[in-house]
């Protein structure tokens, strides 16, 4: 009689084994060609964000360097997301998070990361309004957790200037994408906040192809990386477009820009789940959008595949009374 095989149980050990590896959906129905739009599906990561694998690649690397010892306070500036990536790596491996964010910013993220045991310090604005915030309401944040990180000795994660950042998408995110479309990809488009995830993955896909076009989505109004002044400074990209150059940047593995209205990122929002059967924020809609232009533009093969990110949950964003913002 032959022998069966010994079974293997697929029990994983921790939250953390669940970031990365998103898979890689064709918005088949959304889109129905000419070319087609292939989204990485980030939302699914344990912190509902694309901002839960930067957090592991940083966290991991300042207990490595001996930057964070073990059970060391921890304390970053964040718009939400990177604060939800943080709280979730912090909570496994045994660090207290306190993270400082706009109170602009949705107070779903403050609950969020609240729940994973954090503490979010909800910071006043200073021009902007609620779900529209600025760099002025930003720096009020990073202030604040820098005052915070004197009086603590925290290890400051500094999402904004943190190489490891971009080193996460460079190792994790670009050859993923690589991988799952067989190694074809005609044009990779995303929008900026820290640019970790454009500066990483689009390096990583030059390197594996130089005729891969990458190209960098900004909110109308709000466009400093195609040189123009900010006229709207307020928008609906939360995490995103905040009117500068972010440090992390690269313009050599840059090929364009792609202008996006707030009525678009709300349009496209809204039909990745009429569509899809996905509920997402609005800078995935906005790059849904920018993939939809570029498709129409000209600029590519009529056949291209564009790659592009869903960022995070939709349920991030649900409005909430006034008297809780």
């Amino acid at each position: 009689m032959a022998q069966t095989g010994e079974v293997k149980n697929e029990i994983l050990s921790s939250a953390l084994e669940l970031i990365g590896n998103t898979p890689l959906l064709a918005l088949d129905r959304l889109w129905t060609g000419p070319g087609r739009i292939l989204a990485k599906c980030e939302f699914m990561n344990p912190g509902a964000s694309i901002k839960d694998r930067s957090s592991l690649y940083m966290i991991q690397n300042a207990r490595k360097t001996g930057e964070l010892q073990p059970g060391g306070p921890v304390l970053e500036v964040t718009s939400g997301n990177q604060g939800c990536g943080i709280a979730v790596v912090c909570a496994v491996l045994g660090h207290h998070a306190t993270l400082t964010m706009s109170k602009g910013n949705s107070v779903q993220r403050a609950i969020h990361m609240e729940a994973l045991g954090a503490d979010c310090v909800r910071v006043p604005q200073v021009e902007g309004t609620y779900g529209n915030v600025t760099l002025a309401d930003v720096k009020a944040a990073e202030a604040e957790g820098l005052r915070l990180v004197a009086e603590r000795g925290a290890f400051y994660v500094n999402q904004f200037n943190n190489e490891m950042n971009s080193a996460s998408h460079y190792f994790n995110t670009g050859p993923e994408i690589w991988r799952q479309t067989g190694h074809r990809v005609d044009a990779f488009v995303t929008t900026v906040g820290t640019a970790g995830t454009f500066a990483g993955t689009s390096k990583f896909l030059k390197e594996k192809s130089p005729k891969t076009l990458c190209y960098v989505v900004e909110p109308e109004g709000s466009e400093p990386i195609q040189g123009k002044p900010i006229t709207k400074p307020l928008h609906l990209l939360q995490g995103s477009g905040y009117g500068c150059v972010p440090n992390l940047f690269e313009f050599d593995n840059m090929d364009g820009t792609v202008s996006v209205t707030d009525e678009e990122s709300t349009y496209y929002k809204k039909l990745v789940g009429e569509k899809e059967g996905l509920y997402v924020g609005y800078t995935s809609g906005a790059n849904v959008a920018a993939a939809v232009k570029l498709l129409k533009s000209g600029k590519l093969p009529e056949d291209a595949w564009v790659v592009t990110v869903l960022y995070d949950s939709g349920l991030k964003y649900t409005p909430v009374p006034e008297e809780l913002t």
